[in-house]
């Protein structure tokens, strides 16, 4: 399972105190659409603040609820699962909507 931050460049900076930061370079980010696949799924009242659960039902691994905001665009995951019956689209990683 590829994590979000997979790919991401290690780097490292020098204080001027000589203190060394080792980071990780942003994630540079596509338009979602370009991640989205034609599935959608609908959230359910059990799942309403919960990308997590919604995550697990629909790509079988809730720490994998970051591909549901990626394929969103969503600055604010909640916003996502603010109510019941609310569709999003999923990550063209998905056969077929849930």
């Amino acid at each position: 399972m590829a994590g979000r931050y997979q790919a991401s460049k290690q780097l490292t900076y020098m204080s001027p105190d000589g203190v060394t930061v080792t980071y990780l370079a942003p994630r540079i980010l596509s338009a979602g659409s370009s991640v989205a696949g034609p599935a959608r799924a609908a959230v359910a009242a059990s799942e309403v603040g919960r990308l997590d659960l919604v995550a697990y039902r629909t790509l079988g691994a809730a720490p994998q609820a970051w591909q549901l905001a990626d394929a969103n665009d969503a600055m604010d995951p909640f916003e996502l699962v603010a109510f019941s019956g609310q569709t999003m689209a999923l990550p063209d990683t998905v056969a077929g909507p849930s």
